[in-house]
């Protein structure tokens, strides 16, 4: 893990050595536009989801009936939770349908880092960048149904007294643990392990794993410029860090 912290510091070097900085700032821009679009998207139809519900259930109807203050509090406090609840996951999963739209150019990054490391050149292929592509996509998939498992008996699990309250320390680690295993699958890839190869890699380096997501996760509670440098950031880092290990 603390190897996955340093390797962001050399991430930063080797970008600013080798001048890689419109493969961070393009792919950052975009990410910044997505998610902003996004968000209004979200934000904007939660509301008349809930709206929808209201009118569905007639709650408003009753709430104006029953004429208390409290009650109509709790009833915008709960609407409002809900709206909040749409953003929350939107933020968790929005990184990963940015990961897979952008896994082209990650992918890219990752092997022009491992080219300049090495000294050598990969061969393209446009049959293998689809291939890779959809293998991408593949695995992104897999960790969003597995993360959102593991998500939802925590949830479950938060309404245990005692036991609950460190649920959202083990949601932010399970969901660091996942960005990061994205960012390492794409020198897995690269070096044609396949998806249970690579699954196997990664969990037997899994402090790697995490402590690559943890910086990843930190890097996106800053707006903007977090955003903009976090994806682009990882997958270096990732890459780096992964020269001293074998990969099989």
């Amino acid at each position: 893990m603390l190897s996955a912290f340093q390797a962001y510091g050399k991430a930063h070097h080797f970008i600013m050595q080798h001048r890689l900085w419109k493969w961070i700032l393009i792919p950052g821009i975009i990410y910044c536009l997505l998610f902003f679009a996004g968000f209004y998207f979200v934000w904007g139809y939660s509301g008349e989801f809930v709206e929808y519900l209201t009118r569905l259930f007639h709650i408003t109807e009753w709430v104006q009936d029953v004429e208390s203050s409290w009650i109509s509090f709790l009833f915008l406090l709960v609407a409002f939770s809900v709206k909040v609840i749409f953003v929350f996951w939107y933020f968790s999963y929005f990184k990963y349908l940015f990961l897979i739209l952008g896994s082209p150019v990650f992918a890219y990054l990752s092997e022009k880092t491992e080219s300049i490391i090495q000294h050598k050149e990969f061969p393209f292929s446009w049959k293998l960048l689809l291939a890779d592509i959809f293998r991408g996509v593949k695995m992104s998939c897999r960790n969003i149904v597995y993360q959102t498992a593991v998500i939802l008996i925590l949830l479950l699990v938060s309404f245990v007294p005692v036991v609950g309250w460190i649920t959202p320390m083990v949601g932010f680690f399970i969901e660091a643990y996942f960005y990061g295993f994205s960012m390492m699958d794409y020198s897995c890839e690269r070096h044609r392990m396949n998806m249970s190869q690579s699954i196997t890699f990664i969990r037997q380096h899994r402090g790697m794993a995490l402590g690559n997501g943890i910086v990843f996760y930190l890097f996106m509670l800053i707006p903007v410029v977090g955003w903009m440098l976090a994806p682009s950031y990882a997958v270096i880092a990732a890459t780096i860090d992964l020269q001293n290990k074998k990969l099989r």
